[in-house]
């Protein structure tokens, strides 16, 4: 499930690649979409076709945000399923992962922890990070979780509100060198963690569970082109390789521009052949 409210960036368009994505590496997996009642009236019966469920905010928190994360912490109340992986739009799959059902099991929520390089390797990077280390946080992402409906789950949704509700109390007198006018989800997360216990959802000792970051630091890429202009991307969908790698766990590629009306085809294309 993701949550897709248009703004300048057409992310209902992000939703659409990465449950065809998915379809790909996961025939069979249901997909579920959160949108806001403008974005919904652009849905196209093509994109309808590939979403399994389209899930309309009532009491959008973000409407008169740019970045709409405000409605982040709704997932639990609004999700169709059970037990829900939750992601970001602008990250697509390259495989199953249908086997990490069996360790997102192991707690009724999972946060992600750590993010990969495009060669695969677990990132020591920092650069985006020094708010976490400054104030101890746990170094999770809300890129990709999972959570089932639970206690635990919902005392952690309940926390993530509260703290985006108030936040700018929570940055002012909870947090150290914290200038952020709007909160992040990540931020968030992590601090909703920190008060339940990260124990209670992370898992220790599995690095597995994360996925590919795009972010220039990250691949110490230089910072003056989208990274799509400094490597070699091919497809062998549902594969993705960079650099002649292939990658692996999901792939957020974090630059929209990498998204182009071409690539969309050719994951329909794929997609059609296979149904």
């Amino acid at each position: 499930m993701t949550i897709a409210q248009n703004t300048d960036v057409d992310y209902l368009r992000l939703a659409y690649l990465q449950a065809i994505s998915i379809k790909l590496a996961m025939p069979g997996s249901l997909y579920a979409v959160i949108v806001d009642k403008k974005t919904e009236k652009q849905i196209t019966e093509q994109q309808r076709q590939v979403f399994d469920y389209v899930i309309v905010l009532d009491d959008d928190h973000a409407k008169d945000d740019q970045w709409k994360l405000s409605n982040e912490w709704q997932v639990f109340y609004l999700t169709p399923f059970k037990e829900t992986i939750k992601l970001e739009s602008d990250l697509i799959f390259t495989r199953s992962i249908s086997h990490w059902w069996h360790t997102f099991r192991l707690r009724d929520i999972v946060l992600s922890q750590g993010c990969r390089d495009y060669l695969q390797n677990v990132s020591p990077c920092r650069d985006y990070r020094r708010l976490f280390d400054d104030n101890e946080l746990p170094d999770v992402y809300n890129g990709l979780m999972y959570f089932r409906y639970s206690q635990d789950a919902a005392e952690f949704f309940w926390w993530a509100r509260e703290i985006f509700e108030n936040w700018t109390y929570v940055r002012d007198n909870l947090l150290t060198n914290c200038r952020d006018d709007d909160p992040t989800t990540d931020v968030v997360y992590a601090l909703a963690a920190k008060i339940i216990g990260v124990e209670r959802c992370t898992l220790s000792g599995v690095d597995y569970i994360n996925f590919v970051h795009m972010k220039s630091a990250v691949n110490k890429f230089s910072q003056t082109a989208p990274w799509s202009e400094l490597v070699v991307c091919e497809t062998d969908l549902p594969m993705v390789r960079i650099n002649n790698i292939n990658q692996y766990h999901p792939l957020h590629y974090y630059e929209k521009s990498w998204i182009t009306d071409e690539l969309i085809k050719e994951y329909e294309d794929e997609l059609g052949r296979r149904i």
